[in-house]
């Protein structure tokens, strides 16, 4: 009987939610996230001391150089031991910058390209605020692939769809924790778990109306959470919660299909600025963890600048 973890590849593209390289050699999965907390838990690591140096000497001495570098060299690496595609994280700062969000990521194309690695094996991860959307698409019209972050609510979903991005990252997780904290609970039932219900609505749209855009689940708190999505796309987990999937046997059922969502259409939408502005205000929860979101992650990118200008530092007088 094969355990949890190898059925559910049988339905879903497994990616690894970690940005170190020996956990992504270990589980192998198909493709890899990573992000400014992830990120600096590894550059700290010794194991990964050379990419470090790599980077400070490409860098070459300016530290927003230095951090660039470090996002692609480790994209490179983890590169060698997936198949598929390396997430790399543009600045949340830039969440509500259509054209700093478009340079940014042509600077890491370019980057990435400049170390041997193809536009095709990288997804830029931009916050899916209007803005990002709108950066998003004329992105995708260049080839450079983009995966939605941050994603709370279904005006998001499907304003993503119709600009043609290729992936979307549900957030699982906080939506859970979100909706547990309002009515002061200490967990949800998997038929009444929010964040479950919310990726499965927004994949059964996709695939009812022929959308190309990937759904990609993350975010998980337990594995019951991944396994009623099994069948999505993609969904990116934690090594903790892979470890937990490898050690339980048994077969794992598919819960979401493209068939079925064929068969149960629902509404077509089309939102413009304003539409979408106020659909996506009308989720309390989206709103509040949308912003949440970018604070966080703005919170951890400066957590890793700090680090990197002291590595600049040391080296600077080190010469």
């Amino acid at each position: 009987m094969p355990n949890q973890l190898e059925s559910l590849r049988r339905h879903s593209v497994v990616v690894a939610d970690t940005g170190d390289i020996d956990a992504v050699a270990r589980w192998r999965p198909q493709d890899a996230i990573t992000n400014p907390s992830l990120l600096l838990a590894a550059a700290q690591d010794p194991r990964y001391r050379p990419l470090v140096e790599e980077a400070l000497a490409r860098g070459k001495g300016q530290a927003e150089a230095t951090l660039e570098w470090l996002f692609v060299l480790f994209g490179r690496e983890i590169l060698k031991h997936v198949a598929g595609r390396v997430s790399t994280e543009v600045d949340a700062r830039l969440s509500f910058d259509t054209e700093g969000t478009i340079a940014k990521a042509r600077r890491f194309i370019e980057l990435y390209e400049g170390a041997g690695v193809p536009r095709k094996r990288v997804l830029i991860k931009v916050s899916t605020t209007w803005e990002g959307i709108r950066a998003a698409e004329v992105l995708e019209g260049e080839g450079i692939h983009c995966n939605m972050t941050l994603l709370f609510s279904f005006a998001q979903a499907v304003a993503c769809a119709e600009a043609g991005v290729t992936l979307i990252s549900p957030f699982v997780g906080r939506i859970y924790d979100w909706h547990k904290a309002a009515r002061k609970v200490e967990d949800i039932a998997l038929e009444e778990d929010p964040g479950v219900a919310s990726v499965a609505r927004i994949y059964r749209h996709y695939k009812g109306h022929g959308y190309a855009t990937q759904v990609m689940g993350a975010s998980f708190r337990k594995t019951g959470q991944i396994l009623a999505l099994a069948g999505c796309d993609l969904l990116t987990i934690a090594p903790d919660l892979l470890e937990k999937l490898a050690q339980a046997q048994g077969e794992v059922e598919r819960k979401l299909s493209a068939e079925d969502a064929r068969q149960h259409v629902q509404e077509r939408i089309s939102l413009d600025e304003k539409s979408f502005h106020w659909r996506h205000n009308e989720d309390a929860m989206a709103v509040e963890k949308l912003a949440e979101g970018i604070r966080r992650f703005d919170a951890d990118a400066r957590k890793l600048e700090q680090f990197v200008l002291s590595l600049v530092k040391d080296r600077r007088a080190a010469a």
